[in-house]
Parts: C-alpha cells; sequence; structure tokens
C-alpha cells in the first residue's frame, strides 16, 4: 500500500503546500495577502494543473469570506489529486500521514496549527465517503486520523474504517473512526450521562414536526425530553459554532425560532444555568492528548453562549487576567480537581487526541458542552495582548508532536 520510497513517492505529488497555518495566520495578522495571492495566480497562470496552488488558494477564499468558493476550488482539486504534502521546518522529522476529508476548516482536526515549531513532514491523504480504495502513500513513521464528527463526515468515517480494514502501514493515532462518529450531540451525552463527576445534558434530536406538535400541545415535551421544561436550547442539526443556536424561555420563543428557521431537524437541550456568583459564564476548551489535560483558552463573557471572539477578551484585562491565572495554574489547579472527570472523558471517548467545550459547575461537577477532535486549536493571538498563550500552547503542540513521535517509535 505504501511506496517504495519516500523519495519516489514525494517526486509524484505536486508542490509542497504553503498550509493552512500560514495562510491564516497571514489574514488573521491582517497581512498583506497580494504578494501570496499573485504568487498563487502566477502558479495557475504558468499551470492549470497546479493542485497544490488551487488548495492554498482555497484556503485563502476560506479565510477571506468567500467559503462557498474555496470549496469549490478545495474539491476540484482533490478530485484530481487526493495525496499532498506540506514541509514543517526543515522537514527532517517525523513523516505523517494525515487523514482528512474535504470541508471548511471545522471538518479535520487542526494538525497543521498542531504542527507549528516542528520539523515534520507531513502528508494530507483525502478520502470520501465513495472512495473503495486508498491512493498510493508515502512511506511514513505514524499516520492520524483527522476526520471531525459531522453529518456530512459520518459516512466518510464509516467508509475510512471499511478501508483501514486490512491496513499495513504505520500505527494510526485516533485509528477508531467509530469511536469518532460517537462524538454527536446525543451521543456525547450518552456516552457521559452514568458519569457522576460530569453534567452532560440531553441532546435530543427534534424534527420540526416533533417541534411543532409542542407548540400546539405543551405536553408533548415530556415525551421528547422527559423531565425538560423552558427554558431550552436549540440548535439545527450539523451546525457549529453557535450558529441557529438560541435560549427559548416560552412556547411563544419556540414558534418564533420554527418561523425563522427552514430546517428540517434540530437539537432540543434543557438549558443549564452555569453562571458564576458575578452573573458571568466562562467556558474553556481543553484538548486531551494520550490521557492527559492541556490548557486551549478561557473565555469570559455575559451571555450564556459563550465565544472566545465575542466574550471582549480583547478588550477586558481582568477577564485575560482571568485566563493566564486559569493557564498558568491548569495542572496543579484545574486538571487536579477534575482529575476524575479527566479519566472518565478519555475512557469514555477512547481516543488519542480530542477537545473539549466545558464549564465548571457550581458543585464541583465538570459541564461538558460538546466533544470532537476537530475543535480549533491554535496560537495565533497577539503575544502583546495576550502574552500567556503561546507558552501554553507550546506546551500542548510540543505533547501531539511526542505522542506522534512515540506511537512512531521515534523521540520528539
Amino acid at each position: 500500500m505504501n511506496c517504495l520510497s519516500p523519495q519516489k513517492c514525494a517526486a509524484t505529488l505536486p508542490e509542497p503546500l504553503l498550509g493552512i497555518s500560514t495562510l491564516v495566520r497571514l489574514v488573521y495578522d491582517q497581512g498583506d495577502i497580494t504578494p501570496v495571492w499573485d504568487g498563487l495566480m502566477a502558479r495557475l497562470g504558468a499551470n492549470p494543473g497546479d493542485t497544490s496552488a488551487l488548495m492554498d488558494v482555497s484556503v485563502l477564499l476560506q479565510t477571506t469570506g468567500q467559503r462557498e468558493k474555496g470549496l469549490e476550488l478545495q474539491s476540484a482539486a482533490i478530485a484530481t489529486q487526493p495525496v499532498y504534502r506540506r514541509v514543517h521546518g526543515n522537514g527532517r522529522g517525523l513523516r505523517i500521514i494525515a487523514f482528512v476529508t474535504a470541508g471548511d476548516m471545522m471538518a479535520n482536526t487542526p494538525i497543521d496549527f498542531l504542527l507549528e515549531g516542528s520539523d515534520v513532514t507531513l502528508y494530507f491523504v483525502y478520502v470520501d465517503a465513495k472512495t473503495r480504495r486508498l491512493p498510493e502513500l508515502p512511506d511514513a513513521d505514524v499516520a492520524f486520523m483527522a476526520i471531525g464528527e459531522s453529518a456530512g463526515n459520518r459516512a466518510v468515517l464509516e467508509n475510512i474504517g471499511w478501508l483501514l480494514l486490512d491496513w499495513q502501514g504505520p500505527p494510526i493515532l485516533n485509528g477508531a473512526p467509530e469511536h469518532i462518529s460517537m462524538m454527536t450531540r446525543d451521543g456525547v451525552h450518552s456516552l457521559l450521562a452514568e458519569e457522576p463527576s460530569i453534567v452532560s445534558p440531553p441532546n435530543v434530536p427534534a424534527s420540526r414536526t416533533d417541534l411543532a406538535d409542542i407548540c400546539q400541545n405543551p405536553a408533548c415535551l415530556e415525551s421528547l425530553l422527559p423531565g425538560a421544561d423552558f427554558p431550552l436550547i436549540i440548535r439545527p442539526i450539523g451546525t457549529h459554532a453557535g450558529h441557529g443556536m438560541e435560549k427559548l424561555d416560552d412556547l411563544a420563543a419556540l414558534g418564533a425560532y420554527l418561523a425563522r428557521h427552514a430546517d428540517a431537524q434540530f437539537y432540543l437541550a434543557p438549558f443549564i444555568d452555569y453562571s458564576g456568583p458575578d452573573g458571568l459564564f466562562r467556558k474553556q476548551r481543553v484538548v486531551f492528548i494520550n490521557g492527559r489535560a492541556f490548557a486551549s483558552h478561557y473565555a469570559v463573557s455575559e451571555h450564556w453562549m459563550v465565544h472566545y471572539l465575542s466574550a471582549s477578551m480583547v478588550e477586558n484585562a481582568e477577564r485575560r487576567n482571568e485566563e493566564a491565572e486559569w493557564m498558568r495554574t491548569f495542572d496543579e489547579d484545574f486538571a487536579r480537581r477534575h482529575a476524575t472527570s479527566i479519566d472518565a472523558l478519555c475512557r469514555c471517548f477512547g481516543l488519542d487526541y480530542f477537545g473539549v467545550d466545558c464549564a465548571e459547575m457550581p458543585d464541583g461537577r465538570l459541564l461538558v458542552f460538546e466533544a470532537d477532535v476537530a475543535m480549533i486549536v491554535h496560537d495565533m493571538d497577539s503575544e502583546l495582548v495576550f502574552p500567556y498563550k503561546k507558552p501554553a500552547m507550546r506546551k500542548l503542540f510540543r505533547a501531539f508532536h511526542a505522542a506522534l513521535a512515540e506511537a512512531g517509535g521515534h523521540t520528539a
């Protein structure tokens, strides 16, 4: 299945990618993308079949608000060439195969960010739900299953499990795609419901008809979500980053929500008030690598739906100080207090790498909102505003690289 030599296989691949981490960082830092864009356009002008250039242009388009056009170019490139190379540093370190699928930057584990600062050569191998044979693969020390859980990826995860039944290649981290498939919102609740140290609210799939029935007869709520009452949380199935998610305070709000949203399927969950004594809401993103927890970010907000970019962390020094203290004391404080929950999460999900968004309940339990292998993890925030972040993220990155190196029989 693998090439006889990495040199031979590399010779058949297109030029190395500039890479998601490089291109997104350029846009994130509000740098001038014109020279990069012009260079990519010149390459495509000279060779319209330059699929690496197409893939990099796709990233720039997605990052600058042209998602659909970017995904269109990505699809065209993958149809021609399913394997791509990304070189970090001098490229003389680990050789890593990452199994990925087409989609935006939330479709797969952000492995290009996680490997910043290393000297690895990363091979992206794109698969879909219809692939019946893996392409010729380069020699590698280790592989990583980077495909995230989503409605669109479920058939892909099922297919890659079938494709790897007779795998003869290197060890695969996160090599249980069926475990990733269980990380749906209702699946996470099913896995964690019996863990006494964790609060995992039920997320019940509900059709538009189910919800319309509740509007007509409130007693129908009990059969759909036993014991629940308003307020409720609703969101369309298949959405992320809070898109379409709202808190419903009563039946009238449910009716108004259905009038605004044409989706056919939704998740319905009880609202849990996790605000602190000061009335603010705090949400943590924690990454797990080989059973150990690492700090990713911590946000404080007046709103129950906490998103880092809208939580005024840049504007509010007091909130940044709180995040800095959380990161500084993470191993001695948060990780120790929630050791039982951390062990339970790693046992229930059975993966080498994953992340959770969570909060701390007043009674000491950990409230888990969601879990996935594809949560965005990066160190792009300004060192002037967030001087404490880069050390914490570099620690996480080093642990990820070390896990890959250990699986591949190397020293990090």
